[in-house]
């Protein structure tokens, strides 16, 4: 089985649309609990919220890697998970084929294709928050919370949070996110 996140509701066939590499393709996940990380967009979630007019497409934001198997989701700031995920609601399509499907080398067990895929099912997500928690209560996945994160990985994210802002300057979008969510690090880069 492979899975699919959406905010659109009935959707019987999920066609290619262009993202992250510039070309239209389908992404999808062979675990249902990493699909859930892609029912909120930090970026788009928090320039609506504060605002923040855009057209066009978001700039993606994710803050998971992948530990022993698990996809882990690493809080940047604090409470990013909470601030990111709850109250959104969306929808995981389940396809039981991928035509066209290939193995993406940079993220384990995913799937992409540049055909449409049939939907074999669709389940509602009341609360991404919710039901990124009880992936992780069931060991589906891991969640390391800012507090947790070692000196190493908080001096990491302060240099690639600059270099981020930096290289952003014609997303005005990604940029107001990154003011608003590390106005500590931006502070003084203009």
């Amino acid at each position: 089985m492979f899975y699919h996140a959406s905010p659109a509701h009935c959707i019987e066939v999920l066609k290619p649309q262009v993202s992250n590499h510039g070309r239209p393709l389908v992404y999808l996940s062979k675990k249902r609990e990493n699909a859930l990380v892609y029912l909120s967009n930090a970026v788009e979630k928090y320039c609506r919220e504060t605002g923040f007019s855009h057209a066009g497409p978001w700039q993606k934001w994710a803050s998971y890697g992948f530990y022993e198997g698990k996809l882990r989701l690493d809080e940047y700031y604090p409470n990013a998970i909470w601030d990111t995920y709850k109250g959104v609601s969306g929808y995981i399509y389940a396809a039981e084929e991928v035509p066209g499907g290939e193995e993406q080398e940079d993220i384990p067990d995913a799937v992409i294709t540049s055909q449409p895929v049939p939907v074999l099912g669709c389940e509602y997500v009341p609360d991404a928050y919710e039901a990124i928690l009880e992936a992780e209560e069931a060991g589906l996945l891991l969640i390391r919370r800012y507090g947790e994160l070692p000196e190493a990985m908080l001096a990491w994210i302060d240099s690639s949070i600059k270099q981020e802002y930096a290289e952003a300057e014609d997303i005005p979008t990604y940029r107001h996110f990154l003011k608003g969510k590390f106005p500590e690090i931006i502070a003084g880069l203009g």
